[in-house]
């Protein structure tokens, strides 16, 4: 299946398959009832700590992917436990708040969630 990155501010597409918000606070400017979500799992954001260090400075980039994969790797929630299972079996667009496209955490996230997805994969 794929994965798919987008603002959430962008318009909703025929094509975004699931949609999950995957930053840990609401975005600003909007309304729930607008938002076409599916799924909003806050707790697979990176830290408040890593954030906030982070502040979408581009030199502190690659220890932020670093330091959000080790976040990644060392967890077990539920949120991120499920998500894990709905890339695995559906077409899914990441949804995030941040103005960089490029360099934010759910550029991290997809490449982890596809990573995972081929580790699991080899193991069957």
């Amino acid at each position: 299946m794929s994965i798919q990155l987008k603002r959430i501010y962008d318009p909703v597409a025929d094509n975004d398959g699931r949609r999950v918000l995957v930053d840990g606070m609401w975005p600003r400017g909007v309304k729930k009832a607008d938002a076409a979500l599916d799924d909003w799992y806050k707790s697979v954001a990176p830290s408040s700590d890593l954030r906030r260090w982070f502040g979408h400075d581009r030199d502190r980039w690659k220890k932020f992917c670093d330091c959000y994969r080790a976040e990644l790797d060392a967890s077990d929630n539920d949120d991120l436990v499920a998500l894990r299972e709905i890339v695995a079996d559906q077409d899914v667009t990441l949804l995030f708040a941040a103005r960089d496209t490029e360099c934010n955490h759910a550029v991290v996230l997809k490449s982890w969630l596809e990573g995972a997805h081929e580790r699991s994969a080899a193991h069957r």
